[in-house]
């Protein structure tokens, strides 16, 4: 059975670890490298782990910081533009859901996934994104790439689910449930635990993943810094 308390904080946890060729680690930091994700952890919450933060992020770059505590940011290194809780929602028992068959995409595919992405805001996604894992999507007759759902962090024996989308034009469809359903079976098919993070206030959204079998297992801090 996979280590919950390793997602409170998931993104340390998956830089130190299974995703440790994709990022850069220097002291009690860690962040994605700059094509592939803004998001960026410490090892601790404290102003050492901040400086080693800043010694990986050139001036003037921001980067998305998920910590399990609110962090006291201290003047000198760093500009808060955002600070929010979002809730994280794990996956133990995938309620089964009828078979949708999606594409999954590849290099090909960046471009439109981009587009998608840049238009419906499901999160930071750039064209090296597709490399922390496996992305599927669904496209229209017309070949237009209608949503898109995909995994981000892992862990050891566990995989987030991310970048969840749907162009505007098809929503109303259940294209999200079906592509959120079809990457967490194939997450459990391989024996780990599907999670992921929503923002606290989505109510629509938290319902969808609960028909799935997502629940609600806290609340981590999510937070905008911009190196000064």
């Amino acid at each position: 059975m996979a280590d919950l308390s390793l997602l409170d904080n998931p993104v340390w946890n998956a830089l130190t670890t299974a995703h440790q060729s994709l990022g850069q680690v220097h002291g009690l930091a860690a962040r994605y490298q700059d094509d592939i994700s803004p998001l960026a952890g410490l090892g601790e919450p404290t102003a050492a782990a901040l400086a080693d933060l800043a010694a990986l992020v050139p001036a003037g770059q921001g980067i998305g910081l998920v910590s399990p505590a609110a962090l006291d940011i201290p003047p000198g290194d760093w500009q808060v533009l955002r600070a929010r809780e979002v809730d994280q929602m794990v996956c133990q028992s995938l309620a089964p859901q009828p078979a949708t068959p999606v594409i999954h995409l590849t290099a090909d595919d960046v471009p439109d996934m981009m587009d998608l992405a840049k238009r419906t805001e499901p999160g930071p996604f750039l064209d090296g994104t597709i490399r922390m894992g496996a992305y599927f999507g669904l496209r229209s007759p017309d070949g237009r790439l209608m949503a898109m759902t995909g995994q981000r962090m892992r862990l050891p024996g566990l995989r987030e689910v991310s970048a969840v989308c749907t162009d505007p034009d098809f929503r109303g469809r259940g294209l999200a449930l079906a592509l959120v359903s079809a990457v967490a079976a194939g997450i459990v098919a391989e024996g780990d635990t599907p999670f992921l993070h929503v923002k606290t206030e989505n109510e629509g959204a938290k319902r969808v993943y609960e028909k799935l079998g997502f629940r609600v297992r806290r609340a981590v801090h999510f937070i905008v810094l911009r190196r000064l």
